[in-house]
Parts: C-alpha cells; sequence; structure tokens
C-alpha cells in the first residue's frame, strides 16, 4: 500500500545520499592528491617536466608549474565548524518573513539620531553619479540602446566633467565603452585617460558586462571578466579596484571569489530579498567581509557593501523616505518628462531655499548612515541610461554643488558632502575603520552564503529567470563548449604554421577576430537581462543571432586549424574558403532551430 510505496521512495533516498557521499569522497581525495602533487612539484620543479614529444614541443621548455591557492583546498582535507560570524543559511532559519508592510521598504522602521552624533567626527557623505546601462535588455537591443542613448551619455561625459573638477563619474560596462571608443577622435581619448588619471571617471568590475550571478556558467563568468580587463589594459592602461552590481537578480559567493581573485579587494550589491536587507540594516551587518563557505581560513575574504533599500535609483538612495529622496533627483524638476510618484516635485536650489533644501537631504543622510557602523555614507545618484542629455547634467551636478557648498560652510552640522567615485569611498571608509591594522578587522563581521532567492516586495521570487527561454540557456552552453575547442585549436595551429615556410597562408589574423567576436557574444549574452530570459522577444532573437553566427564561426576556426594540425607534411596545407577540409558532424540552419546530425548514407558501391 501507501506505506510499502513511501518505503521504496526513503530507500532510493538513501541509496541517492550514498552515491553523493562515495563522489565528495572521491572529489576530496583527487584534490588532496592534487595538493600533494603540487608541494611535490615545487620541491623538485625538474619531476613535472613534460616528456619528449611532438607535443612537448609546443610548450617552453623550462618547468611549467601549477598555481593552486592552498587556502583553496582546505575543504578537501579539514573539517569543522564554519569560521564566519554570520551564515546565511542561519539567517534564512530565524527571519520570520512576515511581510508587515507590504514588502518594499517604506519607511522600513523609524530611524533616529542625537544630532550631536557627529560633533567629534564629521559625517562624511559620498554622492557617486553613475548610469546603469543594459547592453540589450526588455525594450532594445545592444545596438539600438547605444545608438539612443549610451553613445551621448558618454560623450556628454567627457565635456561635463572638465568643466568642474569636483564632479565625478562612474562606468562598468565595457561592451558599451569599447563601442564607443572605437568611434571617437583622439582629442576625446586623451580627455578621457585624463579624467581617469585625476580621479574624475572611474570604470568598475570593468566586465564585458554586469553579469546574471545565478544562470551563467562560471566560464563564461571569468571569461567576460577577462575580455573587459583585457581591453582596459590595451586601450587605458587601468585595471579596475572595485566590483559594482547593482542589477543582477540575487548575488553568487561565486562572483565574489572570482572578483577576490581577480585582485578586487571591496564590492557592491543591490538586489537582496528584503527581508534579508532589512534585518542587515538592523543589525548594522549591511558592510560585511564576505567569505567562502569552504575557506577555514581568510584568504577569499573581500568586503562588500550592501545597498539597504529597494532600488538604486535617486528615490531610493539617499536615505529611507523614497518621497523626500525623489525630490533630489532634479531630472525630475516640474517641466520635465519624468516626475515623483509622490507627487511632490524637486526644487531647483537658490540662494532662498538652500538652507531648507540642504537640512531635508541632511537628515535622509544621517538616517541612512545610523544602518552602518561608520561615520562615511555612500549615496549612489543615478539610475537606468540616465545622464543622456546635456541639461540632466547640469540639473543633477549644478544643484547638489550648491548643497554641498552650502552643508560644507555650516560647521555647526558636521558633514563633509561632495561627489566622488566608488574608490573615493572605499578608501575613506578604509581610513574611517582602521582596516590596515590587524585589530580591526572585527569592525566588519564575516560572513558566508549566498543571496538567492531575491524577492523585492510580497511574495515575488526572482525565480523564473532560472530555467526560463531554455533553449537559449543551451546554445549559450554550447557556444561556451565551441569557443575553449577553437582557442586550444587555433593556439595549436599557429604554433604548426609558424615552423612552416607557408605560414603566411594560415588565416591566423582573420580567426583571431572571429574568436573575438565570439568572446565578446557570449560575454554579451551573460547580461542580467540576456542569459536571464528577461527580454522582449526582439531582443531575444538579437541576442540568439549573435550566438549562432558565432557559432558558424567557430566552425571555420575549427576546420582551418584542425586542417594544418592533421597534415603530416605541413608545406602542403592549403587554404581554400571555397572548399572546407573538413564538416562538422551537426547542422543548424537559424539561430532558432534545432541541430541536427549530418547523416552519412552508405552504399553497396565502392567510393
Amino acid at each position: 500500500g501507501q506505506l510499502s510505496i513511501l518505503q521504496e521512495k526513503i530507500d532510493h533516498l538513501e541509496r541517492l545520499l550514498a552515491e553523493n557521499n562515495e563522489i565528495i569522497s572521491n572529489i576530496r581525495d583527487s584534490v588532496i592528491n592534487l595538493s600533494e602533487s603540487v608541494k611535490d612539484g615545487q620541491k623538485n620543479p625538474e619531476a613535472i617536466n613534460f616528456s619528449q614529444g611532438s607535443v612537448s614541443e609546443l610548450f617552453p621548455s623550462a618547468s611549467v608549474l601549477l598555481a593552486v591557492d592552498s587556502e583553496d583546498c582546505l575543504f578537501a582535507s579539514k573539517s569543522g565548524s564554519r569560521s564566519s560570524g554570520v551564515q546565511m543559511l542561519d539567517v534564512y532559519d530565524i527571519l520570520p518573513f512576515d511581510n508587515p508592510d507590504g514588502g518594499v521598504w517604506k519607511q522600513g522602521f523609524d530611524i533616529t539620531y542625537n544630532e550631536n552624533e557627529w560633533d567629534s567626527e564629521p559625517l562624511q557623505v559620498f554622492v557617486v553619479p553613475h548610469s546603469h546601462n543594459d547592453p540589450g535588455s526588455w525594450l532594445k537591443t545592444f545596438d539600438d540602446y547605444f545608438r539612443d542613448q549610451t553613445q551621448h551619455i558618454l560623450n556628454n561625459m567627457v565635456i561635463k566633467l572638465q568643466e568642474d573638477n569636483r564632479r565625478k563619474f562612474i562606468w562598468s560596462e565595457i561592451s558599451y565603452f569599447s563601442k564607443w571608443w572605437d568611434g571617437i577622435d583622439s582629442q576625446k581619448r586623451d580627455a578621457v585617460k585624463r579624467l581617469i588619471k585625476d580621479g574624475q571617471f572611474e570604470i568598475v568590475t570593468g566586465g564585458w558586462v554586469m553579469p546574471d550571478e545565478a544562470s551563467a556558467h562560471y566560464f563564461s563568468l571569468i571569461d567576460q571578466l577577462i575580455e573587459g580587463h583585457q581591453w582596459l589594459e590595451k586601450n587605458l592602461g587601468v585595471k579596475p579596484k572595485s566590483g559594482w552590481a547593482v542589477d543582477p537578480f540575487g548575488h553568487s559567493p561565486t562572483m565574489a571569489y572570482l572578483l577576490k581573485r581577480t585582485g578586487f579587494s571591496k564590492m557592491l550589491i543591490q538586489r537582496v530579498h528584503y527581508s534579508v536587507k532589512k534585518h542587515f540594516a538592523t543589525q548594522k551587518t549591511l558592510e560585511f567581509f564576505w567569505r567562502q563557505n569552504w575557506d577555514l581560513g581568510s584568504s577569499t575574504d573581500i568586503l562588500c557593501h550592501m545597498m539597504p533599500f529597494y532600488s538604486y535609483d535617486i528615490p531610493h538612495t539617499c536615505g529611507p523616505d523614497p518621497k523626500i529622496c525623489c525630490q533630489f533627483d532634479f531630472k525630475r524638476l516640474p517641466g520635465g518628462r519624468i516626475s515623483c510618484p509622490w507627487r511632490v516635485p524637486p526644487e531647483a536650489i537658490h540662494a532662498g531655499n538652500v538652507q531648507h533644501r540642504a537640512w531635508i537631504i541632511l537628515d535622509q543622510y544621517r538616517k541612512k548612515s545610523k544602518l552602518f557602523r561608520t561615520k562615511v555614507l555612500l549615496a549612489p545618484l543615478g539610475d537606468d541610461f540616465r545622464y543622456a542629455e546635456s541639461s540632466e547634467w547640469d540639473q543633477q551636478y549644478q544643484n547638489y554643488q550648491k548643497l554641498f557648498d552650502y552643508m560644507n560652510s555650516r560647521p555647526e552640522w558636521h558633514v563633509k558632502a561632495q561627489f566622488g567615485t566608488l574608490s573615493d569611498y572605499f578608501e575613506a571608509l578604509h581610513k574611517a575603520s582602521n582596516l590596515g591594522e590587524k585589530s580591526s578587522n572585527s569592525l566588519f563581521p564575516v560572513l558566508s552564503g549566498d543571496f538567492f532567492t531575491y524577492a523585492d516586495r510580497d511574495h515575488h521570487y526572482w525565480s523564473g529567470y532560472f530555467t526560463s527561454r531554455p533553449f537559449y540557456k543551451r546554445l549559450d552552453r554550447v557556444l561556451e563548449s565551441y569557443i575553449r575547442a577553437a582557442e586550444i585549436l587555433y593556439s595549436l595551429a599557429l604554433v604548426q604554421s609558424s615552423k612552416s615556410e607557408k605560414m603566411n597562408v594560415f588565416p591566423s589574423a582573420d580567426n583571431y577576430k572571429l574568436l573575438t567576436e565570439a568572446r565578446r557574444n557570449l560575454g554579451l549574452f551573460q547580461h542580467h537581462d540576456a542569459i536571464t530570459g528577461t527580454a522582449k522577444d526582439w531582443v531575444v532573437v538579437d541576442y540568439g543571432t549573435r550566438l549562432f553566427h558565432s557559432i558558424m564561426s567557430l566552425k571555420k576556426v575549427i576546420i582551418d586549424s584542425a586542417h594544418i594540425l592533421i597534415l603530416e607534411d605541413k608545406s602542403a596545407y592549403n587554404y581554400d574558403t571555397a572548399t572546407p577540409f573538413l564538416k562538422m558532424d551537426d547542422v543548424q540552419a537559424s539561430q532558432d532551430s534545432l541541430p541536427r546530425k549530418t547523416v552519412i548514407k552508405l552504399t553497396l558501391q565502392p567510393r
């Protein structure tokens, strides 16, 4: 009966658990062996020289050591209690998720303060202007957004930042920035480099996109990060220092780990379940060292700032009351195309109202600062595709500068307000918290775990995108595999062709361009509105077409590379686009069609 069926299911689960334990045990043994081999290799480098043969001549003659961070393997050889102070699994257990106010942080909870709190140490406020540019989204394609908005944002940035050296701006999406860079003259390029050198303009994260952190594979997360950083190194000679992720729908410790191993020490996140945010705000744990669950030391620690409120737009970044903060989004001044939904419009700042308006926003800054452990405050100033018009630059920067000048002229207010970059904020935080001193690490808690599943209000859990549009999620993985195969074969073929008298015949430059384009299209698809499936149909078709064309291009690279590698006599290589040397075993007619295998027909007749 029912009991026997239940018993069968329990037995099946027990078998699965046993199999899982065996798999974990095997993985543990493998990692221990790998760790031991690395130690042996470090003691005796000659022991791991490549054996002589046809393959070895493709590699350097010097010893090649596999660099594995010893602390990255601790989970395999040690066990024990988690070393973090805040464990997200425990947080999820204790939170009631009672949703008393409808989810969205309206006024959150009452925040009170004593006006004398800042007498000995003034409040430092860093207002960080930014523009979130989705590389394709739920409304427009990548190229449409660039044409209509992004290029104008960056063009205005060069002009407006040079008008006043107190102005700052940050940017993250290199896919857009590189496209804009290719179309500007040397004078503008030199101006951008000066702005970066002077600290007015900062590249944050520096990936090809701001990627999704749930559906994306770690291969693609790394690849899009490399593509962006390589471009920055080649064209600007800069390396980003801080992570900025305001729109991915939940946040993964894997991304934090990748940023840490990239050399970052600071990062920022935004989309976290509203109940978690409120809990962290009450505990003043919105800034923490994010540590990997398996790290029994601290080698993976990265300082993380979690934005406390509903969104990264201006109404939800100056303080806990969006009705007030919206009044300081000066693009919404009366007569503009957008207004405040709370029906209280902003006021242009002038001598007659500056005292009153400055005090109102300072009150919000002070209340927000009470959610953190230092007297250094971050207040982002931006939204999707902001600053596309010259007038908005003037509205925001001029009005805020008047507010700053007035605040800073009132010593009894004990505040220093200014524009800043993300690095400006973290540097001030570093000084205020004495992070350089060993004894100061207790100021910020250590946290382990992830921030999934995201909900912004009520029971609106953003989980559908884990599986939506599975056809394109699969196409993403297919392109990944083709990129890796093509890169390996191309590299080997390039070495072989360089040894041949006919080395110029191999289309190395053309194939390298195809590889680069494919990596960038794969990177573009990691965007948090692409691989997630959260885009309009015509935008999805644009993404799919890019993936499909890249797969076709990589097949050509694989065929060309395999051709020269297969030939015993390399001098016999003859590149002919009309007659490919090989045919791939699968054929796909279009971006939205299923692949089909090539059928080989056999007959009794000899060939």
